[in-house]
């Protein structure tokens, strides 16, 4: 059961895309009726315990390293992971009033079953097709699951990318399954409508000019300008 004081959030941090980070951070706590706290997954911060090399695969510096999360809770309490690609548009409390429903599951994600829409997105890195894609792009964590005490650095440290991303430490009776509105893919999913809840630019989001007129782009650049505001007194 839930029943925590705050809800601790992990977003992944890429220094190439920073100015989302912090956006999104900034529409969490505009729309959040409960008291939060954020972690940066940034690899430069985890040279104590992650150890790999990075992967020639990888499109950004946290594919590995959200895998830490529960560890960093010291497999305690439950805590949420988000790329930083992504916006919210909803309060943070209604994704606890979900996992309430159906508490002892290790994780909760959208379980995406899509081809990606093309072979190249953000600064030009290539979009691998595998099963389970985005799936691991936004976990409610049960960080005091038994299994999830599988993800120790040693395991993180040296297995695979699909072992990690397909989450085959646990059985599929494991995972639970958010709405697709939990994270909608800008580009791969058509027809968006007042329901999504989390935006999701996983192509590439409108902060690269490239992407500047792509689906909600407006709603980024109006969270960024109010991210930046500063009350002057003339």
């Amino acid at each position: 059961m839930y029943n925590q004081k705050k809800l601790e959030i992990f977003i992944g941090y890429d220094a190439v895309e920073r100015v989302a980070w912090h956006t999104l951070t900034h529409s969490i706590i505009n729309n959040s009726s409960i008291p939060v706290s954020f972690t940066p997954i940034a690899v430069e911060h985890f040279g104590s315990f992650f150890t790999r090399a990075r992967d020639p695969k990888q499109s950004n510096s946290f594919s590995f390293t959200r895998f830490s999360v529960p560890y960093l809770m010291d497999f305690k309490n439950y805590a949420l992971f988000m790329d930083c690609d992504m916006l919210l548009r909803c309060d943070i409390k209604e994704i606890i009033e979900v996992i309430s429903a159906d508490p002892a599951k290790a994780v909760y994600v959208v379980k995406h079953d899509y081809d990606p829409s093309t072979n190249k997105k953000y600064l030009n890195n290539v979009q691998y097709a595998y099963p389970r894609k985005n799936w691991s792009s936004f976990i409610v964590w049960n960080c005091g699951h038994p299994k999830n005490k599988t993800l120790t650095p040693d395991f993180i440290n040296t297995a695979s990318g699909l072992e990690l991303h397909r989450f085959t430490w646990l059985d599929d009776d494991d995972i639970g399954e958010l709405d697709i509105n939990w994270n909608w893919l800008v580009g791969d999913y058509k027809n968006p409508t007042d329901d999504v809840r989390n935006i999701h630019w996983t192509l590439g989001g409108p902060y690269f000019n490239e992407f500047a007129d792509c689906d909600f782009a407006s709603e980024w650049f109006d969270a960024n300008v109010s991210m930046n505001y500063c009350k002057q007194i003339k």
